[in-house]
């Protein structure tokens, strides 16, 4: 959300102070945003709306430390941590985070059981690894986990009873799942406590201009403005006891600005959290 707005030493910390000044506590950081990334993966995140910019080049430890800011998490991949979990947990101690969030899984086929149980194994493993140097593992989802292996069993149902919970929880996006045409707040009651991060988006449509038809494309908008029951959802997400609220979108943004974005979005948080 922030790659556009943070494509110098200057930029980021003009974006970081409005960030501040928003209301928010902190950020949510992802490994490919804070250390310079392959051409491959800047042109996949740029394609899903998620440019990384130039951040791989500046001192995130610094830069958030003066703007008062706090890092809830760090986002990696699960090859990355199957190699080198140990590197892994000595970043994230150094931005002052217990936990690490497995982002998705790219080339994965979650229409495959079998596959899909090798993965909550996978999970399992990486994650008492991380036990090991006192790091919480959480998986985050998108809308591939609603993905049926069979008549009535989806991915993420494996990934629910297959994974130990003192080993694996979850950040649940409850966007992705509305975009996937499930009923999140159902599937936040299942999670529980094991529902740590919630990652929220609200979903609508923003109309620009005469069409040919007057059907509107739904997509991510601020907070309180799309069709999406927040507070609804909030009740449960303060049940299940989570830690934090993370605020995400990846484009759609108001005058096409992330900065204008999370301001909006961040008056319907400060009048609820």
């Amino acid at each position: 959300m922030l790659g556009t707005v943070t494509g110098s030493e200057a930029a980021a910390r003009a974006t970081l102070k409005r960030v501040k000044a928003a209301g928010y506590d902190g950020l949510e950081l992802n490994r490919f945003m804070i250390h310079p990334a392959s051409f491959m993966v800047r042109m996949m995140t740029r394609a899903a709306g998620m440019p990384t910019g130039k951040g791989g080049k500046l001192d995130w430890k610094a830069l958030l430390e003066e703007a008062g800011l706090s890092v809830i998490s760090l986002h990696s991949d699960l090859g990355s941590l199957e190699r080198e979990a140990d590197k892994v947990a000595e970043e994230a101690n150094a931005f002052h985070t217990d936990t690490v969030v497995i982002t998705g899984m790219y080339r994965f086929d979650y229409g495959d059981e079998k596959t899909v149980r090798e993965l909550a194994k996978r999970l399992n493993k990486t994650g008492e690894a991380l036990k090991q140097a006192n790091l919480s593992l959480l998986y985050h989802n998108h809308n591939v986990e609603l993905l049926q292996v069979k008549p009535g069993l989806r991915a993420y149902d494996i990934l629910l009873s297959d994974t130990d919970p003192a080993l694996v929880n979850f950040e649940f996006d409850s966007f992705w799942f509305a975009d996937g045409g499930a009923d999140a707040k159902t599937w936040m009651r299942r999670l529980g406590n094991r529902m740590k991060l919630w990652h929220i988006t609200d979903r609508g449509a923003r109309q620009s201009g005469p069409a040919m038809t007057p059907i509107l494309k739904c997509d991510s908008v601020e907070l309180g403005t799309g069709n999406m029951d927040l507070d609804g959802m909030k009740e449960i997400a303060l049940q299940n006891g989570i830690q934090a609220v993370v605020l995400e979108s990846h484009k759609n943004w108001i005058d096409k600005d992330p900065i204008k974005s999370l301001e909006k979005s961040a008056e319907w948080l400060n009048g609820r959290f």
